[in-house]
């Protein structure tokens, strides 16, 4: 039996030559019990689907049916948990929890609405901190609150969007599993709003993809048994074909051929390569241990005597590899590498490129932060010229200008490049950081979670982007990284590092699979899932902050 009957819904916003059209001509039935998961990317129209289900918005055509009612505005049969927190700073989570219960049950009894309110605080893990205020709660607490509030409704549907996107890999996979155990203990009916494949998977019944058209496509059915385990499921062959089908299915209607080919790179040589007279000298530079972290230690003074973040990173790096770095939060990953961009003072040891040593900033060696930190009142093209003027100093006009157009066409920014930064999304600035680091034409480029501020189809995107405009440049690269896909996606070898604190080198796992990469080819490639398993192994090992003895290195 349908619980929830959407017919031939329409809506846009605007009006006259400025309106967009977000939705068109959505219909669909949700049974009674059943965990839909809406799959999409950023500005498909997901999140207002929800509103129109929530009743927070009204459809401009068709008509949304709750129990073959129409939906006339918001009730507490639909909770609803959204991708902020919305909690009241000064209520304790008690409190933040006692409005939805208060809302729903105005008449309850001091000593029932206490236990109604302990139930579901409780239920998402939170019993330990009933009197705690938001600002003292991480982010994957906050969204537990958010949880425990919408199940105090008792609603009969629980609507999520997009509620773990803003937290880290290892709280998103926790608070998932958490919800889905809710779900099967009540049965309740859930539509979920993500952009990632692997959750959507993981949680749902039935996924539907939203296409870039405001369209939805063919429902897929998910027809693995529950309970779903994250690590068995990395070896089953329904959850393999899936992804593969679904990924192949997002890229090919929501990734579009944007970079264009039109402008050449100059022969120009920037301040700290070699001069064209000496282009002979190349052959001297270092090909082995271009990049030479020996024996690094960071040590950061603290009240109660100093603390050792990272112990004896011992890592030698070929000229042209790609580098991916992962581990759990607080491993010391960023540390490494902001220490290889000079921008750390190194305690112990030593950092050699190309056979100098790293001492201070240099623009040999850029880096792409998460967020890129763009100067908002100049335009893309303006943010990457930047530091090409200076890199460039004996090039022209035309020659400098002729780099940065270069590599903004090449990330796809060619029709953009006048905008002003402050009016481009997430994902174009980063686009810009991206061409700007290339652009500085470096001997070394390092990438902290570049993407992890971009939800997972944009992130898929930038990472096609990443792969082909380093394909032409094979500069060596170091990628910090939570994603064990993109680490596998992009590096010659996955460097995986322990807990901290003394964080070090726990393995290293080399990836033999063929370039030129793309997330397609890889997730059909039979050795794939062995290289994705072997991270995941070593993840799990260290998940809840436990200190195994390091695997043995093999020596370079």
């Amino acid at each position: 039996m349908s619980i929830l009957t959407l017919d031939n819904v329409s809506k846009g916003f605007g009006t006259g030559t400025a309106r967009a059209e977000v939705l068109k001509n959505i219909s669909l039935d949700v049974k009674e019990g059943e965990f839909v998961a809406i799959l999409g990317f950023s500005g498909t129209g997901k999140s207002t689907l929800m509103n129109l289900i929530a009743g927070l918005e009204m459809p401009d055509g068709g008509t949304v049916q709750f129990k073959g009612a129409p939906v006339t505005g918001p009730g507490p049969e639909r909770g609803l948990v959204f991708q902020s927190y919305s909690l009241m700073p000064w209520l304790t989570v008690a409190g933040n929890v006692g409005l939805a219960v208060d809302a729903v049950f105005p008449r309850l009894g001091k000593d029932d609405r206490a236990a109604k309110v302990a139930h579901y605080v409780k239920m998402v893990g939170l019993g330990h901190a009933m009197g705690r205020r938001p600002a003292e709660l991480s982010g994957g607490m906050r969204q537990r609150v958010a949880v425990a509030r919408a199940l105090a409704m008792n609603p009969e549907m629980l609507l999520l969007d997009e509620p773990l996107s803003a937290l880290d890999a290892l709280t998103r996979a926790n608070l998932a599993d958490e919800i889905l155990e809710i779900w099967e203990q009540d049965q309740k009916t859930c539509i979920l709003i993500t952009n990632d494949v692997d959750e959507a998977i993981m949680m749902a019944d039935r996924i539907i993809p939203l296409n870039p058209d405001g369209t939805l496509a063919d429902p897929v059915s998910v027809e693995i048994p529950r309970p779903r385990d994250r690590i068995e499921m990395n070896h089953h062959a329904g959850f393999k074909k899936l992804r593969a089908e679904i990924t192949k299915y997002l890229m090919d209607v929501g990734i579009a051929a944007k970079v264009e080919g039109t402008r050449q790179l100059p022969d120009v040589t920037p301040i700290h390569g070699i001069p064209a007279a000496v282009a002979q000298a190349q052959e001297g530079m270092i090909e082995n241990r271009f990049l030479d972290f020996s024996q690094l230690d960071k040590v950061y003074p603290t009240p109660n005597g100093p603390l050792t973040v990272v112990k004896n990173f011992d890592l030698k790096i070929n000229k042209g590899e790609f580098i991916s770095l992962i581990g759990h939060s607080g491993c010391g990953k960023s540390t490494v590498l902001t220490m290889a961009a000079g921008l750390n003072e190194i305690s112990k040891g030593a950092i050699k490129l190309d056979g100098r040593h790293v001492e201070g900033a240099d623009p040999e060696r850029a880096v792409v932060f998460q967020s890129p930190n763009l100067f908002p009142w100049l335009t893309a093209r303006e943010n990457v010229a930047i530091g090409v003027y200076k890199v460039y100093p004996r090039a022209s006009q035309a020659e400098r200008q002729d780099v940065v157009e270069y590599y903004l066409e090449r990330v796809g920014l060619a029709d953009s490049m006048h905008k002003q930064a402050a009016s481009l999304s997430n994902g174009m600035k980063q686009r810009v950081g991206i061409a700007r680091a290339f652009a500085l034409s470096p001997k070394l480029l390092l990438l902290d979670e570049p993407f992890g501020m971009l939800d997972s189809l944009t992130r898929w995107e930038l990472q096609e982007v990443l792969m082909e405009v380093w394909s032409r440049t094979k500069v060596t690269a170091i990628c910090v990284t939570h994603d064990v896909d993109e680490a596998i996606l992009l590096a010659d070898r996955v460097v995986m590092m322990t807990n901290g604190p003394q964080a070090t080198i726990g393995k290293i796992t080399d990836v033999k699979l063929p370039r030129t990469r793309t997330r397609k080819a890889l997730l059909e490639h039979p050795d794939y899932y062995e290289y994705r398993q072997d991270v995941l192994d070593f993840l799990e090992e260290y998940e809840h902050g436990a200190k195994p003895k390091p695997k043995a290195i093999a020596a370079e």
